[in-house]
């Protein structure tokens, strides 16, 4: 026998902690410029950001309209809209509020915790009939899927959340607790494009009969027992990471489209745009998600063809080669431009 000691047995490298994607407390609007250079944002201009997030990109459009412009901003996720968010550190003086930072530019801005698809809602509330124009990112914050307690990754053990408004609706674990087989395979084919939905809602069909399913650690190990991944090795072909993950990725995905009913809100969204902007107003979305993309897609080219728009983007502008190095998570971005006629 060896007098050696046993070698410790290394974790699969997509099981080892990972570090935050992001500092803490810093967050980076997905294609700024080209957001920017879409909506042309100028003094006295009304505009309005439907999801505020922590402020990127309101506070350079606020800068751009001030001193008379009015923004108008949106956000379902309550604690994105108190004066100093969860993420601030409050012995860290820098690490300022967006609501404090909007406050120092000067201009005329209006927080309100609500779904975008209320958006004539908000805008009646600040006597406002149309804007200027309109941005729409659909993608969640980098302090919101860093924080694990909302469920939204699975690369940190919390609740199984998922609800970007936590005061109200089902959770991930409400729903995966009480959806059917068919409902749950469906979620994930359809919302997921995931290939083995069908064995993965048999598996937590199985798992919650004996115990619920209540954190992402455990969703996450029973979806890679339901679903084994066979790696493709030719050339081209995706990471070893990314396909081990693909069906974690994917299952997560889905079901917080699901839980916030973000597809159906989007719809609402696209359909009352016209409603809204001025004539040559200028709608914005970026969308991460094909699903979404596809949506925003149709409804640009329909309001084209019925002479509701002057122009739409003819492709998805996507971000430039630098964002991307500089901020993996904008890799999926998609943004669309449509301008109504003047």
């Amino acid at each position: 026998m060896s007098d050696e000691e046993p070698k410790k047995k290394k974790r699969p490298f997509w099981r080892r902690r990972v570090r935050r994607s992001t500092t803490e407390g810093e967050h980076k609007p997905v294609l700024l410029a080209e957001v920017l250079a879409a909506l042309n944002p100028r003094p006295g201009q009304t505009l309005v950001d439907c999801t505020f997030g922590f402020g990127g990109h309101s506070l350079e459009l606020l800068q751009r309209i001030a001193p008379d412009g009015l923004l108008v901003a949106t956000d379902l996720d309550a604690a994105n809209l108190e004066p100093l968010p969860a993420w601030t550190d409050p012995s860290n003086p820098s690490r300022e509020s967006a609501r404090a930072k909007l406050e120092a530019v000067g201009g005329l801005f209006a927080l309100h915790h609500s779904n975008f698809a209320g958006l004539t809602t908000v805008l009646a509330l600040e006597g406002v009939t149309q804007v200027d124009g309109i941005l729409a990112d659909l993608g969640m914050s980098s302090m919101q899927v860093d924080d694990r307690t909302r469920g939204f990754s699975f690369m940190r053990d919390g609740p199984l959340d998922m609800r970007m408004d936590r005061t109200r609706g089902r959770t991930a674990a409400g729903l995966l607790a009480t959806l059917t087989r068919d409902e749950l395979a469906a979620c994930f084919r359809d919302l997921g494009d995931e290939p083995q939905a069908e064995a993965i809602a048999d598996a937590i069909v199985r798992q919650r009969e004996e115990k619920p399913i209540e954190r992402t650690k455990e969703l996450r190990e029973l979806i890679e027992r339901a679903a084994p991944v066979r790696l493709n090795r030719t050339p081209g072909a995706p990471t070893e990471r990314k396909q081990l993950l693909g069906p974690t990725t994917r299952v997560f995905q889905s079901l917080r489209i699901l839980t916030n009913r973000e597809l159906a809100n989007l719809q609402q969204l696209l359909r009352v745009l016209p409603t809204v902007l001025k004539p040559g107003g200028v709608a914005a979305v970026i969308s991460f998600h094909s699903g979404e993309d596809r949506l925003v897609k149709a409804a640009f080219r329909d309001g084209l063809r019925a002479g509701v728009y002057e122009a739409v983007s003819a492709d998805a502008i996507r971000p430039a080669m630098e964002e991307r190095r500089a901020n993996p998570r904008s890799r999926s971005a998609k943004l669309r431009v449509a301008k109504m006629k003047g």
